[in-house]
């Protein structure tokens, strides 16, 4: 992929992202050799959990170094730390899909899915389910790891890079508590939605847009003024960002998403969407949401929770708070001390990530 200076081809950039993440996870291969076959099926699972994806981690954090500065001096470089964040992003997944018992992603089996089916296909006597789990947890940690490794060794000189770790550092503090914030809220079973929305902030919102962006303004050298510009771009924006992903998570399309129909409710996730049509259905309906979230659901059931979903005007609410925070976000990003080429390509990114229908 050449330098884009003026033109931002997205494909192309998901393109160099995923060579810079099967290079590096292939020289993480050899370096496992000596381990056997064990290791090599391991290190398969993460070439699969790198796979696919809008990359827009990635592609934020490309830009919030465009931001602040117009022309990329090591354009290799800046694409090997951007694609840190899509380890981060992979982690994240493969200990999401486990903690939430998702048997899909993307179309396929999930990490602790897959390993426990290849137990139970070799017919060994120990536990399938629990060997599922540990490798789950074993390639999230890996992936963690290597996340860190990549940014480090991206390219940039020493100085940059510990400026961009600090923000990396916070990144992944906020993603880990926010996903414990979330189990605990899943725990109690409770269905607050401004702590649903703080889950959300915290989950997902900051990691994927607001931090990205901080990564890659860090290794351009911006300074405070830019980075809280990119803040008030940034959160309100992976707030909207993570609303869709709610909608999509209930509303969406199998065949788009990849995930079964309705997998949110099967999962009992309280999501912002869920807490609002708790607090806006009538009771029996109310009633009915809550004893189904969590549990196995037919076609009908699914079709049912859609509708009280639907009629308590909580789609149509977050539909409305997506716009808002959409629309906060751009009124921040036309103020924003950046430069003007970002904000062209960073409006179009805006549109992309919360208008998607996957």
């Amino acid at each position: 992929m050449t330098n884009p200076t003026d033109t931002w081809d997205s494909a192309a950039f998901r393109g160099a992202v995923q060579d810079a993440l099967d290079t590096f996870v292939d020289d993480q291969a050899r370096r496992l050799v000596p381990l056997g076959e064990d290791a090599a099926r391991l290190v398969a699972a993460a070439h699969q959990a790198v796979s696919g994806g809008k990359r827009f981690r990635a592609a934020f954090c490309y830009w919030g170094y465009r931001a602040a500065r117009e022309q990329v001096s090591d354009h290799p470089a800046l694409v090997r730390a951007a694609a840190a964040l899509e380890l981060l992003h992979a982690s994240a997944l493969v200990h999401d899909d486990f903690m939430d018992a998702s048997d899909t992603r993307r179309g396929r089996p999930a990490t602790h899915k897959a390993f426990e089916a290849y137990h139970r296909e070799h017919g060994w006597g120990t536990d399938a389910e629990q060997y599922g789990a540990s490798a789950a947890i074993l390639l999230g940690d890996l992936l963690l790891s290597w996340s860190d490794e990549l940014l480090r060794t991206s390219g940039f000189g020493d100085d940059v890079v510990r400026a961009a770790m600090r923000c990396f550092d916070t990144t992944r503090t906020e993603v880990i508590a926010g996903q414990f914030l979330d189990v605990s809220i899943q725990a109690r079973a409770e269905s607050d939605v401004d702590e649903a929305m703080r889950v959300l902030r915290y989950k997902s919102a900051k990691y994927s847009v607001e931090r990205p962006l901080h990564v890659g303004a860090a290794l351009a050298g911006a300074g405070a003024d830019v980075l809280a510009a990119l803040t008030d771009f940034g959160l309100p924006l992976g707030e909207a960002f993570q609303l869709r992903d709610d909608l999509l998570g209930v509303f969406g399309d199998p065949e788009v998403t990849g995930k079964p129909a309705g997998d949110d409710l099967s999962e009992g996730k309280r999501t912002v969407l869920v807490a609002l049509a708790l607090e806006g259905a009538p009771p029996a309906d109310a009633k009915q949401l809550d004893d189904l979230l969590g549990r196995s659901l037919s076609e009908d059931d699914v079709a049912d929770l859609r509708r009280v979903i639907e009629q308590s005007g909580a789609h149509a609410e977050v539909e409305r708070r997506i716009k808002e925070l959409t629309d906060q976000s751009l009124v921040a990003l036309e103020q924003a001390p950046v430069t003007e080429t970002a904000r062209e390509v960073l409006r179009g990114l805006a549109e992309a990530a919360t208008q998607r229908a996957v």
